[in-house]
């Protein structure tokens, strides 16, 4: 007759065993009742050593080694604090500037795991706010965001994101988290600084749209006139809110919103065109991007205008186009593929483990002198 054994006691250890995955593994719940804590407190080891104590990650790993525990990779992704994604917001797709950005981008994430997604703000405070809070449910592994002019709720967010958030194309002593671009006062300064050694004295100031970037550079321009004795606020020539001429062949988005070119050579052309109606006596104009200046450029050569004999022009940006034209355009050069690119490095390097760094990153502006302010005529092109 077979004997009776006495019933035993059931340990924590085997009431979590009838707690296991369906396949039969230990869960991670069943190595928190093993050592004691909360689950929480054992994913947190896991994922990061250094949050709780020598003591009790000791106790935690011979609870793991104990069970056997492997953890589910597929779970862990899904649950982690950050994916594979790097989180892009630019306000425009269709501006070479933030082309030479996004090339930068794809290039700094080349050779690694991570992955780009982009989201055009298209300039909206209201869409970055939402594009936001989307990119960071799904826990991206970090943010680059074009700008500094972010809302209220969007930094806070953007604070609260549990990643490394990088501001470009702007600079600022107070970045969310680091920032790497350049100063567009600074910018627009150097660049009427520029026309102003030149020996040109009625200097207007050209923009399709004046943002809050672009009311930087403004800033600049009336700084350095002043600075010379010039202040000539008339001078400056933008379409107002209430007039901003749209694309030929689509007047409104999907939303509702009108689809508008604010930088284009036509608009250029007529801004420019209303600047020398208002003030014959103009003899250059700083345009707050290139493609106006190429604008102002061709008007000139319409109107038999000599540059730069009569008109000096300069640009913001330096894209290519603006040494091959005739005669060459110059212009405030900006390391827009460098910036997405240093942006990206940055990321990485972070999720290596390396500190921050300096949370400030100026690259500075460049002025590019060529042929279309040289009165001198020391310049060929």
């Amino acid at each position: 007759m077979d004997s009776i054994r006495p019933e035993r006691k059931k340990s924590s250890a085997d009431l979590s065993a009838r707690r296991r995955r369906g396949d039969g593994r230990p869960t991670i719940a069943d190595v928190a009742a093993r050592a004691g804590v909360a689950a929480i407190t054992v994913s947190r080891a896991l994922s990061d050593p250094s949050l709780v104590s020598d003591t009790l990650r000791k106790t935690i790993e011979e609870a793991v080694q104990a069970l056997g525990y492997v953890p589910n990779l597929s779970a862990r992704t899904l649950a982690s604090t950050r994916s594979s994604v790097v989180g892009v917001l630019i306000p425009s797709l269709s501006q070479t500037v933030f082309t030479d950005v996004l090339r930068g981008v794809y290039d700094g994430v080349d050779g690694s795991p991570l992955t780009v997604q982009i989201g055009n703000t298209r300039y909206d405070e209201a869409e970055e706010e939402r594009l936001i809070k989307v990119f960071l449910r799904e826990k991206p592994a970090g943010m680059i965001v074009s700008g500094i002019d972010q809302t209220p709720e969007a930094r806070r967010m953007l604070e609260n994101a549990g990643c490394p958030v990088i501001q470009i194309m702007d600079i600022s002593d107070d970045p969310i988290d680091q920032i790497i671009g350049f100063s567009h006062y600074d910018g627009g300064r150097k660049v009427t600084e520029h026309l102003i050694e030149e020996g040109y004295r009625r200097i207007g100031f050209i923009a399709g749209w004046v943002s809050r970037r672009s009311s930087g550079r403004l800033d600049g321009y009336r700084a350095a006139l002043a600075a010379a004795g010039l202040p000539q606020p008339s001078l400056e020539h933008s379409f107002s809110p209430g007039y901003m001429p749209k694309l030929a062949d689509a007047s409104e988005t999907p939303a509702g919103r009108p689809v508008l070119e604010f930088a284009t050579p036509r608009v250029g052309r007529e801004l420019f065109r209303a600047a020398i109606a208002a003030d014959p006596g103009l003899d250059a104009v700083f345009c707050n991007n290139d493609i106006l200046a190429l604008g102002v450029l061709f008007e000139c050569q319409a109107q038999g205008i000599r540059v730069p004999e009569d008109m000096g022009i300069a640009g913001f940006n330096d894209h290519d186009y603006m040494e091959s034209a005739f005669p060459s355009l110059s212009s405030g050069r900006t390391h827009r593929y460098r910036n997405g690119l240093d942006a990206v490095v940055a990321i990485r390097r972070r999720l290596g483990g390396a500190p921050v760094g300096e949370p400030v990153i100026d690259m500075g502006v460049e002025v590019m002198k060529r042929r279309s302010t040289d009165r001198s005529g020391n310049r060929r092109d």
